[in-house]
């Protein structure tokens, strides 16, 4: 009974904080959305030209999905663990209800579509791994962390780093070419 009810937790936390991106977006910075020119034609045609150098773009993507999970895990050290917890599920929440206005604002139902492939296939990895850890940090003294886990947590988070550095933009130049 309990852990079904902190489930509900993680998905009222990530809704409220997709609620508010939601509203942040079409009321707050509209304007500013309108005039960017990411996800216009000319930025969609120069990431199909550009040729990616992979080992270059892996190494930025493992610092940049590396570190909330390293600031995650110093959090977890501390008494601000739960807090630490809700606060990147509200965040993720947020950031997901800003990215998707901004699409639908600037393409579109093929906004939504575009932002759904970029986050294929990667996204399986890091939602397992980042639940395994929030899970932890939201649970604990009841749930405990050990070397399983902590396996389990690298390894989703490496597999979901590579396929983000070497799948991810060539499913992304394939789609982008359709439209």
């Amino acid at each position: 009974m309990k852990i079904r009810e902190n489930r509900k937790h993680f998905v009222l936390f990530y809704m409220a904080g997709f609620f508010i991106g939601i509203l942040y977006a079409n009321l707050m910075s509209k304007d500013y959305i309108t005039s960017i020119g990411i996800l216009d034609s000319f930025f969609l045609e120069q990431y199909i030209q550009v040729e990616i150098d992979t080992a270059e773009f892996l190494w930025y993507v493992a610092y940049i999905r590396s570190l909330p999970a390293a600031l995650l895990f110093a959090a977890g050290c501390t008494r601000l663990r739960k807090g630490a917890a809700l606060a990147y599920i509200s965040w993720t929440g947020f950031s997901s209800g800003m990215i998707l206005v901004a699409a639908v604002m600037k393409m579109g139902v093929k906004g939504i579509i575009l932002c759904l492939i970029s986050l294929i296939p990667q996204i399986l990895c890091y939602v397992a791994a980042y639940l395994m850890l929030l899970w932890f940090l939201y649970a604990y003294p009841s749930v405990r962390w050990n070397a399983s886990k902590t396996v389990c947590f690298l390894l989703f988070l490496l597999v979901g780093i590579i396929l983000e550095a070497y799948v991810n933009p060539v499913i992304m130049k394939m789609f982008i070419r359709t439209l």
